[in-house]
């Protein structure tokens, strides 16, 4: 039974400039370090858990909802399911997520998020502190360990810290991260991006299970993308944001070799579209296919009116990971 009666957690999505794909184990176990330049905006997740009025129950409710389930091993949520068994919580407890930008397919670590989002509340439920890295590792532990879903670990560590992150991956597992100040800089750097919804959804394990086994044939553009994270992250530290835009278009043309899948027809003319409407760069996030570009612009307005059959997204970058923002004792 837990200490509170009722814990919200709010976690951030997470955008990519640089480096994406060297983070995933295939790449990084073999030729790392990889590095990727990420981070998170005011874009969230909201994960609540509360006591359940029927003791012996446990009731989930995401896009659809378990009630009245008396098992743990009975919870069709998968990610619910393993965070319940490892934090060793068997019942009595509702969970409910709520979500600013659709979960599925974005691009934007949505997953992830909701899943540090809700150890974060399942660890203040039991009245345990903790740290962003323990919340970033039994992620990955889930994710990647226990369920075996393919994919990479920045989403997991974004999540959990927040802010701008030049993230290293080792064969080792270790990881490094290394937080911009944006504090010192004086240009409003959010200022300079919008996110734009293809409209597209994509299931991102399937590409990400294509992806893996194209890494040793793809192993030169992996150490140049891991290269642009490296070269990204020097130009933020000096203020430079001139050419940040020149980067993370040059990484996205490395990006559509990794693998078949990760671009079509219409993620293309999208992109033409942009640049024409006065984008000098940007990448479509997460594994591609679909989901989100993001995309850096010194005329915003031209570049929504060009798009306006999609729906663009102003952001500002979040600075602090997953919180809990709300808890009520007993």
């Amino acid at each position: 039974m837990g200490k509170y009666k009722l814990i919200t957690t709010r976690t951030p999505l997470r955008i990519t400039f640089a480096g994406g794909g060297t983070d995933i184990p295939a790449y990084y176990r073999k030729y790392g370090p990889g590095a990727v330049v990420s981070a998170t905006i005011n874009k969230y997740i909201y994960v609540t858990v509360a006591k359940n009025f029927y003791k012996d129950e446990i009731r989930v409710s995401y896009s659809k909802t378990e009630n009245a389930i008396k098992d743990v091993e009975d919870i069709e949520h998968p990610t619910v399911r393993e965070a319940l068994k490892l934090l060793d919580i068997k019942s009595g407890i509702q969970i409910v997520s709520i979500t600013e930008i659709p979960s599925r397919g974005t691009g934007l670590g949505s997953s992830s998020s909701f899943l540090v989002g809700l150890l974060n509340a399942l660890h203040a439920w039991k009245g345990e502190a903790a740290s962003p890295k323990q919340l970033a590792e039994e992620a990955i532990k889930i994710e990647r360990e226990i369920l075996k879903e393919p994919g990479g670990k920045q989403d997991q560590y974004m999540a959990a810290y927040g802010g701008i992150q030049l993230m290293e991956f080792f064969p080792d597992e270790s990881v490094n991260l290394k937080k911009f100040n944006i504090e010192k800089c004086s240009n409003n750097l959010d200022q300079k991006f919008v996110l734009l919804y293809t409209g597209i959804e994509r299931d991102g394990t399937k590409i990400h299970s294509v992806q893996r086994n194209y890494v040793d044939e793809k192993v030169l553009d992996y150490n140049k993308a891991r290269d642009f994270a490296y070269e990204l992250f020097s130009l933020l530290e000096k203020c430079d944001f001139g050419n940040l835009a020149k980067i993370m278009h040059e990484n996205w043309m490395l990006k559509k070799n990794f693998s078949p899948g990760i671009t079509n027809d219409s993620i293309e003319n999208i992109y033409e579209i942009a640049k024409k409407s006065g984008s000098q760069g940007g990448k479509l996030q997460g594994a591609g296919g679909g989901g989100f570009f993001l995309l850096y612009t010194d005329n915003k307005e031209k570049l929504k009116e060009n798009l306006s059959n999609f729906i663009v997204l102003d952001f500002k970058f979040d600075l602090s990971g997953s919180k809990i923002t709300y808890y009520e004792n007993e």
